[in-house]
Order: C-alpha cells, then structure tokens, then sequence
C-alpha cells in the first residue's frame, strides 16, 4: 500500500507545481495532500459513480487555498482531466483559487477559513437525524483555528455526540507567513481539543502506514474525534520546506522544471 501511495503522492505533487505557473499556495498544498490522498483511496466511501449518493462519505476541505492539493488528488482518481489543470486561474474552466462545485467531488464551495466546519457539524447531524452511516471529514488549517467559529461547531459537535465526525487538523505550524506559535498561540492544543468532549490523537501526515493505523481507531463510541495531523510545509522539496515565505508561489517555466528536479531527486518523501 505505502509504495503505491508514495508514487501516487509524487505525481500528485507534480500537478501541483504546475499550477505555480499561475500562481497558487504550493506551500500548503504539499503540507496536506498526502492526507488528502491517504482518505480519498484508503479510507472514504465515495467513489466518480456515486458522487451525490446520500450514503457516500463527505469530505470538506475548509483550508481551501489548499485546492490545489485535491484538484492533483481528483487527476490521480480519474474524476478530473490532467489537462484541464492548465486552465487553472483561466476564464474558460472552474478550476480557481479555491473549491468550486463545478468540479465534481467538490462538496462545498471554501476559502474564507472557519467556514467547513459548521457545514460539516451540519452535515454530520443530518446524517445522525436519518441514521445513515456516512462518514464525515473536514480538514482544517491550524491557523484557520483562530477563527472563532470553529470553537462554537466544536463546542455543538460534542454536545450532539457526532461521533461519525472527523476533525483533521494540518498541523503545519506556519499560518501564512508567520509560525502559528509567534502570532496567536494555539497549544496545548490536544487538552484543549479534550476539554470539549473528543477524542483527539495524533498521527504523522506524511506517512501512510500511521494514517492507517490511526484512522482504523475511528469512529469513537460516543465522541467525534480529532486528529492532529503532524506536517511539514512543502513537503517533497527541501529548499522550500517550512520556508514561511514560501506560502504562495508563483514560478516561471524555469523555476518550475528546477524545483521538479527537486521533487525527483527525493526518491522517498515520506
């Protein structure tokens, strides 16, 4: 399983760096497109036939300058044509700056942070309301926790006991282009998490093999979890790697095929 999602993972990435042409957040892209993957082909029951099946899983991307990330995801399932990532921040296609429901398998438009995690507390409880056993998961940016709207959803999660709810953060420790910790600090963050009534572990977002294992602890009996995943901002190319200012790129054709000789010269990634 792992060496078949490693190769996936770099491919994804090369989507990514191509959409630097443009410009996009290839710093936040790469801290969590591994998650991203790992859910998509391991872990969530949704599949390109069956994309507004009312017992499909969810998946909520509310870091959505991340789109790049599931956009590379979407190519390496097939429900996305390689070719229409060109047209990326184009007027002829859909594919922008953040998810966009024109695209199928994005659920619900994002960008403005704090958003998806009301929508999916929403969604998870409909889903409890009709007793189905879909599976719920939002992905959040941990400097996105600052929005105060996520603690409300958290405090509504708990007290409805959605334990079909999957909170993972992108705990890449940069907000922007500042370190979460030297603007709004955010830890302890795993007993502040606890004290809302959830199950909360963590788990290397890089490595698939502790995705696995960590995930197959979900659902809790009576809690909705979170998961706190441990990332690296532009994982997969070293010069860039935790490089604050390396948050949105926007490369030419030469800086591109550089970094790319980068990303191939990491023969293991994870």
């Amino acid at each position: 399983m792992e060496d078949e999602l490693k190769e996936i993972a770099l491919r994804a990435r090369r989507h990514i760096l191509d959409m630097t042409e443009g410009g996009c957040f290839l710093g936040a892209s790469y801290s969590c497109v591994d998650i991203i993957l790992f859910l998509y082909k391991k872990f969530l029951n949704v599949d390109s036939a069956h994309l507004k099946d009312p017992t499909r899983d969810y998946f909520f991307l509310s870091k959505g300058h991340s789109v790049p990330a599931l956009y590379a995801t979407f190519v390496e399932l097939g429900w996305l044509e390689k070719e229409r990532l060109k047209n990326h921040l184009k007027t002829n296609d859909d594919i922008y700056w953040h998810p966009n429901t024109k695209i199928n398998g994005v659920e619900f438009h994002s960008g403005s942070l704090g958003h998806l995690l009301s929508v999916a507390v929403g969604v998870a409880l409909d889903c409890k309301i009709e007793q189905r056993n879909n599976k719920v998961v939002v992905l959040l940016g941990d400097g996105e926790l600052n929005e105060g709207s996520n603690w409300e959803s958290l405090l509504i999660a708990s007290t409805f006991k959605l334990n079909n709810l999957l909170i993972i953060i992108d705990r890449n420790k940069i907000q922007a282009n500042k370190i979460t910790e030297e603007l709004i600090p955010l830890e302890p963050l795993k007993e502040k998490f606890n004290s809302f009534g959830f199950y909360v572990d963590s788990v290397n977002g890089h490595d698939f093999n502790d995705m696995d294992i960590k995930l197959k602890k979900y659902p809790n009996e009576d809690k909705p979890t979170i998961l706190i995943a441990e990332t690296v901002r532009g994982k997969g190319i070293p010069s860039i790697e935790m490089k604050t200012d390396k948050w949105f790129c926007k490369f030419t054709d030469d800086e591109i095929n550089n970094y790319k000789l980068e990303l191939e010269q990491m023969t293991d990634i994870m």
